[in-house]
């Protein structure tokens, strides 16, 4: 049947990383055998936080305004309460000059670079087929299948800066990088997922004079990040520029299941998303922009990031790195520098078999991870190091990631044993 299917379908079926991703996922809630799953996105189950949810949202049921939520579209730039508290929040916590004429809303992130990634590259009106490029990879694995147009996402090797026996950190090889005409759009993530890796302040500036010189916009990939969720281990800043397209997320705020995205950026792209959003969607979902409105427009949502949510996700990591030194002891293995997000990324130098052929006996073992090759979108050439690095998260109950860091260590001790 699938010869029959448009070249445009072509792009997406069949397997991919997302995809694996979000099977996986799947097989976790469908399956009554228990997984311990290290491989997921899914943020952590925090009870302050869900407690305000619920409470926000028994409010909606008792006044009346869940039935204007639930049976009535908002417009296609988004719920016009959250446009107004994110540009207010962003104005007063940032002095960006930025009004709700600059906010769109997305069915989440997802939603929000499938609509960029397009708007910006292909085959564009002046002629040019132009690419997203990514400074640096590994990047986020949900890139790579966006772009219509085969081709359209490069990106270059990172340098990599060992830091003492078992850590290391990824910098942008700005020897590397160059911007040509035909690049469309620059894109990072920060905190990056699948490594936790923070571009550092002068690399996003050097990366934003860059662009702003040539004239590119500068995508900011924020699912992690700062004002919110941030899960951000370092104090860092937002970053601001007329040629720069800011990305939030509410998924790791606590809210995955309502998708919802949020795009900064000037009131052009705005525009776009706006159209492009009315004929993908007709119009975003209201329930998760107006259960965190009130949060954002008080400035509230900054103060749960410092009590609850940063400290939470510090106490897991800490475990989580301590487990990983102590079960991989004597292993030929680093981590990256966790600077925030919901993962490790774990590299074993001369893995005797891929992250694939890992993933495979892990998930046979009932433990779940996502496998390194899938987060190099864009990179030509079969750069080995990316097949003996695994991504896990650390999300999870503390028992699970445990237990799974354990039985990863099991299986990697097995591969160098039998080679």
């Amino acid at each position: 049947m699938q010869e029959k299917f448009s070249r445009f379908a072509h792009r997406f079926v069949g397997q991919t990383g997302t995809r694996l991703l979000m099977d996986d996922l799947g097989d976790v809630l469908s399956q009554p055998e228990a997984f311990d799953n290290l491989g997921g996105g899914n943020p952590a189950a925090i009870p302050e936080i869900q407690a305000l949810f619920r409470t926000a949202l028994e409010t909606a049921l008792k006044d009346g305004s869940f039935d204007r939520l639930s049976g009535a579209y908002d417009g296609p730039q988004g719920h016009r309460p959250l446009l107004e508290a994110v540009a207010l929040l962003m104005r007063s916590r940032y002095g960006w000059p930025v009004g709700p004429e600059n906010v769109a809303m997305t069915a989440g992130s997802q939603s929000s670079f499938l609509m960029l990634f397009n708007l910006l590259a292909g085959l564009c009106a002046d002629g040019i087929r132009r690419h997203i490029l990514l400074p640096l990879t590994p990047e986020y694995i949900g890139y790579a299948d966006l772009a219509v147009e085969p081709g359209a996402i490069r990106s270059f090797r990172p340098r990599i800066e060992e830091l003492g026996e078992r850590e290391f950190k990824y910098r942008v090889d700005f020897e590397r990088f160059r911007l040509t005409p035909e690049v469309g759009a620059v894109c990072v993530s920060r905190p990056t997922n699948p490594t936790g890796n923070v571009l550092s302040a002068a690399e996003m500036s050097t990366l934003a004079r860059i662009t702003a010189d040539a004239g590119v916009p500068f995508i900011i990939d924020n699912a992690y990040g700062v004002p919110f969720p941030g899960i951000v281990f370092d104090d860092v800043e937002p970053l601001f520029g007329e040629n720069v397209i800011y990305c939030l997320s509410l998924s790791k705020l606590g809210l995955p299941g309502l998708r919802t995205g949020i795009v900064i950026a000037r009131a052009e792209i705005i525009e776009a998303l706006t159209s492009m959003n009315a004929i993908f969607t007709l119009a975003s979902g209201s329930l998760g922009a107006s259960l965190v409105c009130p949060l954002i427009a008080s400035g509230r949502v900054l103060d749960l990031v410092q009590s609850v949510l940063r400290p939470y996700y510090e106490a897991r990591v800490r475990k989580a790195i301590g487990w990983c030194d102590t079960y991989f002891d004597g292993l030929n293995y680093r981590r990256h520098r966790s600077e925030g997000a919901i993962f490790l990324w774990l590299w074993f130098p001369g893995l005797p078999i891929d992250a694939q052929e890992l993933y495979r006996r892990l998930k046979e073992r009932r433990v779940l991870v996502i496998p390194g090759h899938y987060f190099f979108p864009g990179l030509e050439d079969d750069w080995s190091h990316r097949h003996e690095c695994i991504r896990i998260s650390y999300a999870q109950s503390p028992e699970q990631v445990e237990r799974g860091i354990r039985t990863i260590a099991e299986e990697v001790r097995r591969a160098f044993a039998a080679a």
